[in-house]
């Protein structure tokens, strides 16, 4: 099963509402907005962070124009060690993602739960957020408490953090 279909069956299994918007290829959140993707609710930007020790990953979700610094607010919040963007190689190892396609949902491919779930706060407060479905050809839409209930759904750590 395809990255995407699989992160929908996957919602559908849970009885979660949401949108898909299919689009060219992106790798950055200029290029999404440049589409006009984000005129649906809070696209979210998504970091792959592992700690000093490379033992301890997250995925880290924020509204999408936050620009936390990550060896002060982040590394804080977390509770962690100095933090650094984790490698393609751990990327795909961890979450079976290529960049450019991080998001929550990259939780799927991870059997063993080791990566933590960090989502901003702010989040919460929003009507609607997206996400690439592990593909950047497409966003999904769904309401933050669904997003909320797949992550505690899949049984990795969530942790909540305010940027």
């Amino acid at each position: 099963m395809e990255q995407k279909e699989q992160v929908l069956a996957a919602l559908d299994a849970l009885h979660i509402p949401y949108e898909v918007i299919e689009h060219p290829p992106v790798h950055t959140m200029e290029e999404m907005d440049a589409l006009g993707v984000f005129t649906k609710g809070e696209a979210c930007k998504n970091l792959f962070l592992r700690n000093a020790s490379g033992k301890i990953h997250y995925v880290v979700s924020l509204c999408k124009d936050k620009h936390p610094d990550i060896q002060t607010t982040l590394r804080s919040q977390l509770g962690s060690s100095r933090l650094s963007f984790g490698s393609d190689e751990r990327l795909m190892k961890h979450l079976g993602l290529l960049p450019g396609a991080v998001s929550p949902f990259g939780i799927l491919n991870d059997p063993t739960h080791d990566v933590v779930v960090a989502l901003d706060r702010d989040l919460l407060n929003r009507d609607v957020v997206g996400f690439h479905p592990n593909v950047n050809t497409a966003f999904v839409w769904l309401k933050p408490a669904d997003l909320v209930r797949f992550v505690e759904a899949q049984g990795n750590d969530l942790l909540w953090i305010g940027c």
